[in-house]
């Protein structure tokens, strides 16, 4: 590359340093100039944070590379590359697994990447990530190359720092990354739908208001809850959580307000309930839709007087706590209809909260299944795990009843099944549209029709009517993945009494 050559490259990155620009464009740009200044099949832009690498952009990579976070020690590449100085290629016949294997997008046949290089990036003294480039020919990179990158880094280190200051990075990971900081989770997505929903946290992350979170079974209401407490003031004190679905109503009460002992058959201890237990952090409460009205009128009274009594005791104990909650019920629906106590759920819907459907969300069904991939990728010992173009496809026209949890259980089910068709365990896995085995949309679903006489139930009325209950409630249990709050709901019972009569019919 000519000296006219490397100027036309470089001076728009440099002209780009004085501008605001949205996070994704500017890193654009850098890796285009990148792979312009060292041709190459890939290239990648990886941030570190903690122990992981998360990739920022790309550019040569299949999409889902996005959504895919690389846990730095089991990456030895990528370990190698955080410790040297400057800038490391790797011999075409090194043994250290590469991590984009089957993941650089062309026309090639083969899979594997043949030559890499990477150069690590700092902001002042601080390690921040990476700089990456793969090619799947031998031999395509030089030693003068190394120094062409070094000098690159330099002015990447520099356009990073500008985008930390402009984009506020560091707070954004904050309030992506989980409370609990034990396990790496975060809210994964770049559609239009998905920043909306981050402003929103964001913007509501930083005040005491009640949140009710509102949205389908499976989109990630709780990750959701536990980002806006993250983004909070509270963010150093406990985020406490409970699922009132999973509680008979007899509990609820004792579980929120606590008890003292004798209190009930069983209380043989004084105990604590989750509202003292999040004293000065957040109480979320997930599934709210499915508390009794009697628990309803007990919960009204501590959010209005930050008051409250432990079962079976006159002593009062003053909390402060921030509530948020989530449900999958239209709340306004069932105030209407005298299932919900309207005072209560006003006292809830502060601010509301809508969290998209999956299939609101386009192409980040890709980013969220690879980050799902490159989780089973991990958890079953293989060098790469990947979606083929057709898999790619499937993903995209599927409408996705079940949100993000139905597409994190089809990987894993559909890499299981995938990896069982190998003798010996291959050192790429490539997931297709059969693998995935996901329903044809092009074609509706065929519905099997019996003679009447194949309905009719000899016996008395009790045993029709029970076999006609156990049909109906199987066939509602099944449209909802077993989801007995969205079943209950469907059926217009309560989920508790639906369980009771389940347990009667013989169906739990």
């Amino acid at each position: 590359m000519t000296a006219h050559s490397l100027l036309t490259t470089l001076l728009p990155l440099v002209a780009d340093l004085s501008r605001e620009l949205p996070e994704g464009e500017r890193y654009r740009r850098l890796l285009q100039a990148m792979r312009a200044l060292l041709p190459c099949d890939a290239a990648a832009l990886l941030r570190l944070d903690g122990e992981w690498l998360v990739p920022l952009a790309v550019d040569g990579l299949s999409p889902d590379t996005l959504g895919r976070r690389f846990k730095v020690n089991e990456h030895p590449r990528f370990a190698v590359l955080l410790s040297s100085p400057g800038p490391t290629r790797f011999d075409s016949d090194s043994e250290l697994p590469d991590p984009y294997d089957g993941l650089v997008e062309g026309l090639h046949g083969h899979l594997q990447v043949h030559d890499c290089m990477g150069c690590p990036l700092f902001v002042g003294d601080r390690p921040w990530g990476l700089l990456t480039l793969d090619a799947l020919d031998t031999e395509r990179f030089e030693r003068v190359e190394l120094e062409a990158l070094q000098a690159f880094a330099s002015l990447a280190a520099a356009t990073v720092n500008v985008a930390e200051r402009i984009e506020h990075l560091t707070l954004r990971a904050e309030i992506y990354r989980e409370a609990s900081g034990q396990q790496h989770k975060e809210m994964i997505g770049q559609s239009k739908p998905h920043k909306r929903l981050v402003e929103e946290i964001k913007l509501v992350g930083g005040s005491d208001l009640t949140v009710l979170i509102t949205g389908e079974t499976g989109v990630g209401k709780e990750l959701v809850a536990q980002a806006i407490h993250a983004a909070s003031l509270r963010a150093d004190k406990p985020m406490i959580s409970l699922n009132c679905a999973a509680l008979p109503d007899t509990l609820v009460e004792s579980e929120l307000f606590g008890h003292v002992r004798g209190a009930f058959t069983g209380a043989l201890n004084e105990r604590r309930g989750k509202f003292e237990l999040a004293n000065g952090g957040t109480l979320f409460l997930d599934e709210v839709g499915e508390l009794s009205l009697a628990v309803q009128a007990k919960l009204l009274r501590v959010l209005q007087s930050g008051q409250l009594q432990r079962l079976g005791s006159d002593k009062e104990h003053r909390v402060d706590v921030r509530l948020i909650a989530a449900t999958n019920r239209d709340l306004a629906e069932e105030v209407r209809n005298g299932r919900y106590r309207a005072d209560f759920y006003h006292r809830l819907s502060v601010y509301p909260l809508q969290v998209p459907a999956l299939r609101e969300r386009g192409r980040d069904v890709l980013l969220l299944a690879g980050f799902f991939l490159e989780q089973n990728r991990s958890r079953m010992g293989l060098g790469s795990l990947r979606l083929s173009s057709d898999a790619q496809a499937a993903l995209l026209a599927y409408n996705w009843p079940g949100n993000v949890r139905e597409l994190e259980h089809l990987i894993g089910r559909s890499a299981l099944k995938a990896l069982g068709h190998y003798r010996e365990r291959p050192k790429i896995l490539s997931l297709s549209a059969q693998d995935l085995d996901l329903p044809d949309i092009s074609t509706p679903p065929v519905i099997e029709t019996q003679p009447e006489s194949a309905h009719v139930v000899t016996g008395d009325l009790r045993q029709a009517t029970e076999h006609y209950q156990r049909q109906l409630i199987g066939a509602c249990l099944e449209r909802h993945q077993h989801n007995w709050a969205g079943a209950a709901r469907e059926l217009g019972m309560d989920r508790a009494n639906l369980g009771r009569m389940a347990r009667r019919l013989g169906l739990k």
